[in-house]
């Protein structure tokens, strides 16, 4: 059992609709024994400043699951504003316990949680496959503007291949690709999916992508594990045709890795050439490769895996370049005898060719399996705190949003207490860019004010976001808000929510890029 040493509550990040819950006494706070310079530095203001290390970077994300309203909408049957707040509340909840990333599932089986040439209307959001909402508000726009309010990343998460999710056409659109491309279906399993092997489908896949990626201020685009279905006994998923037709002397398995990897690989030249500061990254199923099947597998024995059951080969993605990070489902337990956490966790770290690697945990599994270390509150915690000693893993995400609410809120909350104690920045796509390094905000008046700090700034408008840190107790930098430069107030003012904020002694200001990446500090001694 992973050590873990456990802090009392502590402080969550800020957020515009809902109180920021005060740092106890075990959190990191600012007080009267705040270090300060010793007393023979010389007397420059510059020089008295202690020198800024940027708190570790990290990404904490939720996915948010809306097949079948398991997580958002509960239905589409209720009225927008009524979907606002739950969607409001989900954010909330999370923000306040430090998470900085949202992975919303924006496509679900070949439908759309947005207005698209390319998809209906989803009926998990408005009742009725093909029915616009009732507002004139583009939901998709209004749930990334309220994730970068509250500092956290908006990725839209898509099921590629999954076409319906029953065999019931009767609740289908008729501008559902089920009717206007019957020849890219594939029945298989009580489900119909679009078929990987079709160039057609590829570059409809790619067009949905595109016009995503045009048209929303995305943090990142994000696919799940299905690629080809989980096999199921006694099922034959039918692509003789486009196999024989495209297959050019490959086996069936090579060919159908190869038509994802195709598909892989033109979503991410799609991305990059219309907005490269997008993330590209998938969640595969957590083992590649079982050992007794090659000798470059990890030491696990699990049924199915991605190489050989799905046809995805999450290796030849990452050595090409083709994704920005790879989350793989690590959904066991630490103590699991057939594919435990810790191995597998250090199998993708030592097998991602250096691109950072965010484990996906099973948060629906607390309390509701019959692995019996799922029953602890702290098998979570204790994963995040194991992955944090691996290198190349820089993050975590969860499935899913409702699993860690509610009846176990308890759970969320340890994993504030012991791991997300503090805010901290999502990792940057891309650091190295040498303008923006030599970017410095240009603070030009600072007032305190009864709910935090105001500042004003002359050349924002050169950021994506501002950072605010302070200097804390324990003579560290923390993270204590980010604010989108569009929340200006009266033209060059901003205003940090951070009631904390005028107790530290010093603070520090900076730009985020489009990629991520951090200017110059401007840091400054409080009065």
């Amino acid at each position: 059992m992973i050590a873990l040493l456990l802090y009392s509550c502590a402080g969550s990040k800020t957020t515009t609709s809902a109180p920021k819950p005060l740092p106890s006494d075990g959190a990191s706070s600012p007080s009267a024994s705040i270090p300060h310079p010793p007393a023979d530095r010389p007397t420059s203001v510059e020089e008295v400043l202690p020198p800024f290390a940027a708190p570790k970077r990290e990404l904490r994300g939720i996915w948010v699951a809306t097949v079948a309203n398991i997580d958002w909408p509960s239905s589409g049957n209720i009225s927008f504003a009524q979907q606002q707040k739950e969607f409001i509340e989900i954010l909330d909840f999370y923000a306040q316990r430090n998470f900085n990333a949202v992975f919303v599932q924006v496509r679900a089986a070949g439908d759309a949680f947005y207005p698209s040439k390319y998809a209906p209307w989803s009926s998990f959001l408005t009742g009725q496959q093909g029915k616009a909402p009732s507002t004139s508000i583009d939901p998709l726009h209004w749930m990334i503007k309220a994730c970068h309010e509250r500092g956290m990343e908006f990725h839209a998460w898509l099921n590629p291949y999954r076409a319906t999710f029953n065999l019931d056409t009767k609740i289908l659109s008729p501008k559902h690709d089920y009717f206007l491309h019957p020849d890219w279906m594939v029945t298989y399993a009580a489900k119909r999916y679009y078929n990987p092997g079709l160039p057609a489908v590829r570059e409809h896949i790619n067009k949905v992508i595109k016009e995503l990626a045009e048209n929303y201020d995305l943090d990142g685009i994000h696919f799940d594990d299905y690629f080809y279905p989980y096999k199921v006994n006694g099922k034959e998923f039918d692509d003789k045709a486009a196999f024989q037709r495209y297959g050019k002397g490959l086996s069936l398995a090579d060919w159908r890795r190869q038509s994802v990897d195709l598909l892989i690989q033109e979503v991410s030249q799609s991305i990059k050439t219309t907005k490269p500061w997008i993330s590209f990254g998938v969640s595969p199923f957590g083992v590649w490769r079982n050992q007794t099947q090659d000798k470059r597998g990890s030491a696990t024995s699990a049924g199915q895996t991605n190489y050989d059951d799905l046809y995805a080969d999450p290796l030849v993605w990452m050595k090409n370049g083709w994704v920005d990070y790879i989350a793989p489902q690590i959904y066991w337990s630490v103590n699991h005898p057939a594919a435990p956490y810790e191995t597998l966790a250090k199998w993708w770290a030592q097998n991602s060719y250096g691109l950072p690697v965010y484990i996906g945990h099973s948060a629906y599994k607390v309390r509701a399996d019959t692995d019996q270390s799922w029953q602890s509150s702290f098998e979570l915690a204790n994963q995040v705190a194991l992955s944090r000693q691996i290198p190349h893993i820089e993050g975590n995400i969860f499935f899913r949003a409702r699993s860690l609410m509610n009846a176990n809120k308890d759970v969320a909350d340890l994993l504030l207490q012991n791991v997300y104690t503090v805010p901290a920045l999502p990792p940057a796509i891309n650091d190295n860019s040498p303008v923006f390094k030599e970017l410095k905000p240009e603070v030009t008046e600072t007032k305190i004010t009864a709910t935090g700090i105001s500042l004003r700034l002359d050349n924002a408008y050169l950021a994506q976001e501002l950072v605010l840190f302070g200097y804390n107790a324990s003579g560290k930098w923390e993270l204590l808000e980010q604010l989108p430069v569009e929340e200006a107030e009266a033209g060059e003012w901003y205003h940090f929510a951070h009631s904390m904020a005028p107790n530290y002694g010093f603070l520090a200001l900076g730009f985020l890029g489009n990629y991520g990446e951090m200017s110059q500090l401007y840091r400054w001694k409080q009065r």
